[in-house]
């Protein structure tokens, strides 16, 4: 049985970046155990295959997972040093929208740079895991082999994107080992909905920028009617804190309405959104399209509906549209400090495999590699 000192469980973008460190700042033994034929699928498909890195806002605050776990990834692996560490690779990202980093080319950009940091580890792709047992050594069983070391990393993200080969491996290795686990959920997806919500099926391929409210969360972006319900990436973030229940919208975030109802126009021309989502939404409402300033005071509260339209989704577009999980080894399991198990020494659980999760917008990415340089660090020292 071959040994190696660190094991690495699937070569995604935190496993890629654990090892990547570990192998710059130490001399150990170390295997990346992949069961694609390829690494880093999910990274490479990403953003249209051009990577969103990280977001020029990054703080705790668009994470939905433990404070202390998020704050300290953050400190160890910034945003900041994130681009210092892809710019010294040759790297040079551009920003969209004025907040979303990406690769300007291709992810092949930040691949080549992970494996060629990554050179000197063993790479064992095509390799489907099994199982994990034992500790010190630990014994990694999979359809091709056993492997014995004294560290295990598992870096084998969430259930989402199952063609690309997710699986929930990562739960189930943390479970055999006695820890509580959140089970994975699909996070960043669109949202089903409810009859009374049918209307907006029919706008299918209209976007416009939108706000949306859950809970206490609000997030801006653009909404996306589909055929399904709605999607876009505000709907995909507001996905992310929603389980059940109401939301809120908010179609037209910029508009005042007591400026509206002066206007002599048409709804239907003053207001400034798509037509034929106008007419969809007056008809859905029951309101007369007629000059604004003739609208009564009960149409006017009808109209208000406008930016607080409340809805209850049935549900979401489920795990083959999700672009994340939420869900993953409890917050509690883990040293905040090494990401290693505060049950099993020489066990540590890095990336979406851990319940923290991310808005849209590169902070999934952030999340992976930071996570990954906390358990290096930690293994390295």
């Amino acid at each position: 049985m071959k040994h190696f000192d660190v094991i690495i469980l699937g070569a995604g973008a935190s496993g890629l970046m654990c090892a990547a460190q570990l192998c710059q700042k130490s001399s150990l033994k170390i295997a990346i155990v992949e069961g694609n034929a390829k690494p880093a699928l999910k990274l490479k498909a990403s953003g249209g295959g051009k990577c969103n890195l990280t977001n020029v806002d990054v703080d705790a605050s668009h994470f939905l997972g433990n404070e202390s776990l998020v704050l300290n990834a953050l400190r160890a692996f910034s945003k900041e040093a994130l681009l210092e560490y892809f710019h010294n690779g040759g790297l040079r990202p551009v920003i969209r929208k004025e907040r979303y980093y990406f690769c300007p080319k291709s992810s092949d950009e930040v691949i080549s740079i992970l494996l060629g940091r990554a050179h000197g580890s063993e790479m064992l792709l095509g390799h489907k895991i099994l199982s994990v047992e034992g500790s010190n050594p630990f014994v990694v069983t999979t359809d091709k082999g056993k492997f014995s070391t004294s560290t295990v990393v598992v870096a084998t993200g969430g259930a989402s994107y199952k063609e690309l080969g997710a699986s929930d491996i990562g739960l189930k290795i943390a479970q055999e080992y006695g820890h509580k686990v959140v089970p994975f959920a699909p996070a960043l997806v669109g949202l089903t909905l409810q009859p009374k919500e049918f209307w907006m099926k029919e706008l299918s391929g209209i976007s416009f920028p939108a706000r949306i409210r859950v809970g206490e969360k609000v997030l801006e972006e653009d909404l996306l009617f589909a055929h399904k319900g709605i999607s876009g990436p505000v709907v995909l973030s507001a996905s992310l804190y929603w389980h059940r229940g109401e939301i809120a919208l908010d179609f037209c975030p910029e508009l005042e309405l007591e400026k509206l109802f002066k206007e002599k126009k048409l709804l239907s021309t003053a207001l400034p959104l798509p037509k034929r989502f106008i007419k969809a939404f007056l008809e859905a409402i029951a309101l007369d399209d007629k000059p604004c300033n003739r609208l009564t005071p009960e149409e006017r509260e009808k109209l208000s509906k406008l930016q607080n339209y409340t809805m209850a989704p049935s549900g979401t577009f489920g795990f083959t549209k999700a672009e994340v999980c939420r869900g993953g080894v409890a917050h509690e399991e883990l040293d905040v400090k090494t990401m290693q198990s505060m049950r099993v020494k020489g066990l540590y659980f890095i990336g979406e495999t851990v319940d923290v999760t991310g808005e849209l917008g590169g902070y999934n990415f952030q999340w992976a590699f930071s996570s990954a340089v906390v358990a290096a660090n930690a293994i390295g020292s």
